[in-house]
């Protein structure tokens, strides 16, 4: 079985207690994109956990937890996560962490230029996380990236960083900074020192581990509408977020999905900038927000929200090949007397039911529809019989509109605070 769990829209819709309750039922965790820039919340038996880049299974015991080829590995940051983890009593050893040799390290001057590249922007910005994400992706393509198997020839790496720092002060100098090789090189080969042990061939690995028969999850980050390709560029993320690069990220491109969860909330919500059509404002934006705890968990920022839209959950389930959902925080919404939701937009006068692409998105307004709300506490529901009917009426409101099985419904941020369909 080879599963993907995926962001159906802007990110931040729950995949990571997703991941943490269902690898119970298989034996290797991928992240396959993506760094430090966005962060997965799980609670669970052994405490609340944010992580930035280890996959959310890391910390059940008997799972092997890889990080992907896609990914680009802050190792300075990675080497703290991992020790962090430590110091709260989860084990991490070679045996349930590894690391593709052919990820890209995200080096010091990259989230120096992203840092710097955001500040000239000023209100333009592309509300990145600064921490040098889209610098490490365009390297990477530039072919003047470091990949962690470079870590384990440390002469080589004496090499290559002073030429490509010499490179990348071209570029520095221009907003009146320049990077020092002779310090990057320090921390690479402290990092290297300690992550040595954990980088390994992924391709050559899982591929033996899947003739052996072994189960693969795959964990994405970031969602459909935040893909370099389909999302709403340029607001996007640098890398594919869609479960079709899963095998490609990981470091089995020949490897084909069985299934791809799409995970999406009852209601939206967008971290940076960019168009958001069902965006609240004011009085009812804060209550959303203060009730749904939406703030980034990579950065702290408070997140937009805005009612459930329909159009952008159709379009990010269409992009992501979903076979089934996860309808995360329903629980939220149990403040509400009645329930907004977005099911068209109206563009230039007409009505759409299609997601638009470019500049048409900042001009599409919502249309929306009100559902009843269910006024009580639904947290304790374990079974869908527990739910009010109200509550009901909304998920299956959301089903049809969507054309995707619902199969599970979060009621709260714990592990087992969800109704299964």
């Amino acid at each position: 079985m080879k599963t993907a769990i995926v962001g159906i829209n802007w990110g931040d819709e729950g995949k990571g207690r997703m991941v943490d309750l269902l690898s119970r039922d298989y034996d290797i965790i991928c992240r396959y994109q993506g760094g430090n820039n966005a962060g997965h919340t799980i609670k669970n038996d052994k405490g609340k956990f944010i992580l930035n880049l280890l996959p959310s299974a890391i910390t059940r015991e008997g799972k092997v937890n890889l990080l992907g080829a896609g990914m680009v590995i802050d190792a300075e940051y990675l080497v703290k996560e991992i020790q962090g983890l430590i110091s709260q009593g989860i084990e991490i050893t070679p045996e349930n962490l590894k690391i593709s040799d052919k990820a890209h390290v995200c080096l010091p001057y990259h989230v120096r230029q992203d840092i710097l590249e955001e500040e000239r922007l000023k209100d333009k910005k592309f509300g990145s996380t600064r921490r040098g994400i889209a610098p490490c992706y365009s390297d990477k393509y530039m072919k003047k990236g470091v990949q962690m198997a470079d870590l384990l020839d440390i002469n080589y790496l004496r090499e290559i960083v002073p030429a490509f720092a010499q490179w990348k002060n071209l570029t520095l100098k221009g907003y009146g900074e320049t990077t020092d090789a002779k310090k990057v090189l320090e921390s690479l080969e402290k990092c290297a020192e300690f992550l040595t042990p954990f980088i390994v061939d992924s391709t050559e690995y899982l591929k033996e581990e899947i003739q052996k028969g072994k189960k693969i999850l795959f964990e994405a980050q970031l969602g459909a509408l935040r893909d370099i390709d389909y999302g709403i560029y340029p607001f996007t993320t640098s890398s594919h977020t869609l479960a079709a690069y899963a095998p490609i990220g990981s470091g089995v491109p020949f490897v084909k999905l069985d299934r791809v969860l799409g995970v999406m909330k009852a209601y939206s919500s967008c971290v940076g900038e960019g168009p958001f059509v069902v965006e609240m404002s004011d009085d009812e934006a804060s209550k959303l927000r203060e009730e749904g705890d939406e703030y980034g968990a990579a950065t702290g920022r408070a997140r937009r929200v805005g009612a459930f839209d329909i159009v952008a959950s159709r379009y990010g389930i269409l992009a992501q090949g979903a076979t089934e959902i996860a309808l995360t925080k329903l629980d939220i919404l149990s403040y509400l007397d009645k329930i907004p939701v977005c099911v068209a937009y109206e563009l230039d006068g007409k009505r759409i039911n299609h997601f638009p692409t470019g500049p048409a998105l900042f001009r599409a307004k919502p249309i929306f529809e009100f559902l009843d709300g269910f006024k009580c506490n639904i947290s304790k529901c374990r079974k869908k019989e527990d739910l009010p009917k109200q509550a009901l009426d909304y998920i299956e409101f959301i089903e049809n509109a969507v054309n995707c099985p619902i199969k599970y419904v979060s009621v709260g941020p714990a592990r087992d605070e969800y109704i299964k369909f």
